[in-house]
């Protein structure tokens, strides 16, 4: 950023932002007056004076201020790259989706958990806030119980805090009144609870008890509250949603179908932000979405790659006027709404205007007709792996191992969407998986196939199923494990979660599963092959899981075959880091650098996690994500080797080539499984499928 020119004033900070005067600091500058004063000064152009109106200090101290950043590095030319990126970041959020203000919480070293550092954010924010005399009403969670105990605030007379939704028994410490009680606690309010179940048995029993008087008083204080802070909750299988135990009893199944992509104080939302009607809607005790919506302050705390569905669709319905995120997770809610440029300044809009003279505007590719290709491709791929597999009936979407399922054997089933070959339909064969139910491009298989591969696989002794924490595919093969149950087949699930940098160390059960599927499916393979019981095959392949850490780079996004053009752009000196295999863009975009540099912030991040001795045995998976050739990809293992022999970490076995695509997309990444003793047996087992053989060890 070039120092300050003459430059016109491009919009003052006016001392009330916002409803109901949220005035003081923006939130997007923090509580950094170094930051702000130079973001004022070097970018929107204001005199030393207007910024000393803005601040509320003195001139002389917005010199100081401007002095000092220089003399601390925060601003040698331009401002600090992270914290820049924050500020850009939430300015454009703010703008784009006409925020009162937002926070965004710079990427770190991830050395703080992620919710610790929302919680603080959030409690910044609300401090900015919250005045005398105001009714704040709290949303249950996690990140919410962490703004609570960060929060800090005095000298303020008749605020009243106030349950947004009914209560539960459970045991976990984000409950309802105990997020609540935290928060009043924190700024010595009158706390209110809702005195009620958050869910009841039937809309006869919740119309009965909100004509009790007490819970009628109650809700009325909640109809008061002018403020109001919740957390927001995807759908992934680690969210507040499941593992709250709030809606056990409530088929999620049925939301999911009808396109829920987030939870807000336990009502569902679509991907534009319109509720989803299901069996709760009459049986819910709280704050509905139009009480919500008609609050004047209505702050979100939320972060996480995974919560970025759920965050633009709470941002789309109008839900959300202060945004309280991480960076990571901004910028990725900007990509998902089609805002383009995220180096520099975040300000254009993606524009359909047609390139003139453009040498091409699609990819080319061999294709007949692009509605047929996944029906064509599964002709071609049967018809050239007859020895290791075979259609189940007449379904081409369920396939069977000619030699894997076997009486007294416990049996692997997998799957997924196409798009990824070989993965799923490639490791199908003796000694690995017994069967694979095939979903259309990046998409689930719907429950039925994976039922036909269950009965297909099983030998008496249990079915295991492996698959990617996916929505659709958790959805999906659950319904099918109820269908074999009924069946007297039992069941047990695996969920791969390798990809490290698609949600934080303390969030580990909602991150992606991606290429390392290939050690996972190969671990639990052996261990159903080797007649180990199901119980003992689910912890094994868990182990591995546990075990088994992904990071991806893009350099290209992948083309879907309908369209025949990229997912999205990628600057021509930018790449993804932290790519999923669905098409979908990266954790963060940065400036392209050196082979050898890209594997060493890969292998920095690995090694953040995985615990490894001097001594220690891995194994290695270079992965291309489709169009990255055998060369590229040996340059990358070439370092891989390098910073393992560094900590003098062994490679027991690697793989380098395509294991688990995305199409065409320009890319790779690197899979590390640590080994321990039973590990590496189960790695060397044999088997034999379309991509993966390992013979029997020959003995001496």
């Amino acid at each position: 950023m070039a120092l300050k020119t003459s430059a016109p004033r491009k919009g003052g900070i006016s001392r009330v932002n916002g409803p109901e005067g949220i005035d003081s600091i923006p939130l997007r500058y923090g509580d950094d007056p170094y930051v702000w004063a130079c973001w004022l000064y070097y970018e929107d152009g204001m005199t030393q004076g207007e910024i000393a109106e803005a601040m509320g200090v003195s001139r002389a101290t917005v010199n100081s201020y401007l002095a000092d950043a220089r003399e601390k590095g925060i601003v040698n030319i331009s401002i600090e790259p992270a914290r820049l990126a924050s500020l850009t970041i939430a300015q454009e959020l703010k703008r784009h989706f006409g925020l009162s203000d937002c926070l965004v919480v710079p990427n770190d070293d991830d050395t703080r958990p992620l919710i610790g550092r929302l919680g603080a954010a959030g409690a910044q924010a609300l401090a900015k806030m919250i005045k005398s005399g105001d009714t704040l009403a709290v949303a249950w969670g996690r990140t919410i119980l962490s703004v609570g105990e960060h929060l800090e605030m005095a000298s303020l007379q008749d605020v009243t805090v106030v349950q947004a939704t009914g209560g539960t028994t459970a045991s976990f410490a984000y409950t309802p009144e105990l997020t609540t009680a935290a928060v009043a606690r924190a700024i010595s309010a009158r706390c209110v609870n809702i005195t009620a179940p958050a869910i009841v048995a039937s809309a006869q029993m919740h119309d009965m008890l909100l004509t009790e008087p007490l819970i009628r008083e109650q809700f009325d204080t909640l109809a008061r509250a002018n403020r109001v802070v919740f957390g927001i909750a995807s759908l992934r299988p680690n969210s507040t949603i499941h593992t709250s135990g709030f809606f056990e009893s409530v088929p999620l199944q049925h939301y999911l179908a009808k396109g829920a992509a987030g939870v807000l104080a336990g009502r569902f939302i679509d991907e534009r932000g319109r509720p989803v009607a299901g069996p709760l809607d009459d049986r819910t005790i709280g704050i509905s979405l139009e009480m919500l919506r008609g609050i004047g302050t209505r702050v979100a705390v939320a972060g996480g790659f995974d919560k970025v569905p759920a965050l633009l669709a709470a941002l789309r319905g109008g839900y959300v006027n202060v945004l309280v995120t991480d960076a990571a997770t901004g910028a990725g809610i900007l990509r998902a709404d089609g805002v383009t440029s995220l180096d520099g300044k975040l300000s254009q809009r993606q524009k359909s205007t047609p390139v003139a003279n453009a040498y091409r505007t699609h990819v080319k590719k061999f294709l007949n007709n692009p509605n047929d290709v996944v029906e064509e491709m599964l002709d071609g791929l049967i018809a050239a792996h007859k020895p290791y597999l075979q259609p189940i009936g007449n379904s081409r979407r369920a396939l069977v191992a000619r030699n894997g399922p076997r009486p007294g054997k416990v049996g692997l089933v997998i799957g997924g969407g196409t798009g990824h070959e070989p993965c799923f339909v490639g490791y199908v064969g003796k000694g690995l998986a017994d069967a694979v139910a095939i979903g259309n491009i990046f998409s689930s298989p719907p429950p039925d196939p994976i039922a036909k591969c269950a009965v297909a696989a099983s030998g008496g002794a249990g079915v295991l199923f492996v698959y990617g924490n996916y929505a659709g595919d958790v959805m999906n093969f659950e319904m099918a494990a109820e269908i074999a149950e009924e069946k007297g087949i039992p069941i047990r699930t695996v969920l791969t979660t390798d990809d490290i940098v698609s949600s934080p160390v303390e969030d580990k059960e909602g991150r992606r599963g991606v290429a390392g599927n290939f050690f996972v499916f190969k671990v639990a393979g052996a261990a159903c092959d080797r007649g180990m019981t199901l119980d003992e095959c689910e912890a094994v392949t868990r182990k591995a899981n546990d075990r088994t850490y992904t990071v991806g780079v893009a350099l290209e996004s992948c083309s879907m075959p309908q369209t025949r053009r990229h997912n999205f752009e990628i600057g021509p000196d930018d790449m993804e880091l932290g790519m999923g295999i669905h098409g979908e863009p990266g954790v963060s975009r940065e400036r392209i650098r050196t082979a050898d540099e890209i594997v060493d912030t890969i292998m920095d991040n690995i090694f953040k996690e995985m615990k490894a001795e001097p001594g220690d045995r891995v194994a290695v998976l270079v992965n291309s994500f489709g169009a990255t050739p055998q060369m590229e990809l040996y340059i990358l293992f070439r370092r891989v080797e390098q910073r393992l022999a560094a900590k003098n970490i062994a490679i027991e076995a690697n793989w380098v080539g395509h294991y688990c695509t995305s199409l065409d997309m320009v890319g790779a990444s690197i899979s590390i499984l640590h080994l321990d003793r039973q590990l590496t047996e189960l790695l060397h087992h044999p088997c034999q499928t379309a991509v993966l053989t390992i013979n029997t060890p020959e003995t001496p």
